[in-house]
């Protein structure tokens, strides 16, 4: 690994997570116990409260593991990558793969296309992608023209992402790429929580980047604490919540951007314009049962604003905080 590129991990570990967990009660040994790891092009990190629990840790993190190798659209051989190089040709995923493109096309539908699985080309144009390696600010290409991102655009529509029987999938364009980003940690999430409460664990914090599930209460019966980020200052929390047994899932303008000629453009984008969405909401918060549903709808509710998400929200019960 190049140093600029470890140095690009460094200060995305320390301020890609749009909401932290301020943990207060301490495990049986005198401290929570912790495992972490480095997925999905951020920082993981889960605990539990007890050491009876900590033996599941490591079968978490393989299942990160598991899910970054199949979701990923730059690990070659994953389900996405083959996916997006297969020129049009049937792909068989992974029954997983293909239930979340199934749910993520749903949001698509829904949104008319606000958010949509295949935008990574014109993310690429922006020098936003996964592909493109900026992970923040870090570019030395061109401001897109409009004619650029004229010509992205016409690469990106989820309806060229057939979805057909034995979990095969294949793409109408050879063009247009496949990016889970804005579900696939929120479905990792709950599989973890899945998996944990099978074990019988009562009390843990899972934390992928910003995508937070905590399972049940802290072991005293009380609420965890949540810490909303400060999208004007990321080492600052703006606001606290109280909550248990749920998912909150933080979605920001401040996460992720490239910057141009001294002006910063996020990598939010609008897939009318081609452009970064600009509606005067920096981050969303979303708490929900669900957190692929969170997941998604943080994404979305950033879209569209906070006038224009009051439908979905009450579709899928669930709440937002906008700042």
């Amino acid at each position: 690994m190049s140093k600029k590129n470890l140095l690009q991990i460094l200060i995305l570990l320390l301020v890609t997570a749009g909401i932290i967990a301020a943990v207060l009660l301490l495990g049986k040994n005198g401290k929570t116990l912790t495992k972490d790891g480095y997925y999905f092009d951020t920082y993981v990190s889960l605990t539990v409260y007890s050491s009876k629990d900590s033996k599941y840790l490591d079968e978490c993190l393989r299942m990160c593991e598991r899910y970054d190798n199949l979701f990923s659209p730059t690990i070659e051989g994953s389900d996405i990558y083959n996916i997006n190089h297969a020129n049009k040709e049937p792909v068989k995923v992974d029954p997983e793969t293909y239930y979340l493109l199934q749910r993520a096309l749903e949001f698509c539908e829904e949104t008319e296309g606000a958010v949509d699985i295949t935008v990574a080309p014109l993310m690429d144009v922006w020098g936003l992608s996964h592909e493109s390696g900026n992970l923040l600010g870090d570019t030395d290409n061109k401001k897109p023209t409009d004619s650029d991102i004229e010509d992205a655009l016409k690469r990106v529509d989820y309806r060229n992402v057939i979805l057909e029987e034995d979990n095969y999938v294949r793409l109408n364009d050879p063009e247009t790429r496949i990016d889970l980003g804005f579900i696939a940690k929120g479905y990792i999430a709950d599989k973890i929580k899945e998996y944990l409460v099978s074990k019988g664990v009562k009390s843990a914090i899972v934390s992928l980047g910003g995508n937070v599930v905590v399972i049940g209460t802290k072991p005293d019966g009380s609420d965890y604490n949540i810490g909303i980020k400060d999208p004007d200052n990321s080492g600052e929390i703006i606001e606290s919540l109280k909550v248990y047994d749920c998912s909150v899932v933080t979605s920001g303008t401040y996460e992720r951007y490239v910057e141009y000629d001294g002006v910063k453009y996020h990598h939010i984008l609008d897939t009318a314009t081609g452009y970064p969405v600009d509606n005067n909401v920096k981050s969303v918060t979303v708490l929900s049962h669900s957190s692929l549903e969170g997941d998604a709808l943080s994404t979305i509710c950033l879209i569209l604003g906070e006038k224009g998400s009051s439908e979905i929200l009450a579709q899928y019960r669930a709440e937002a905080v906008f700042h």
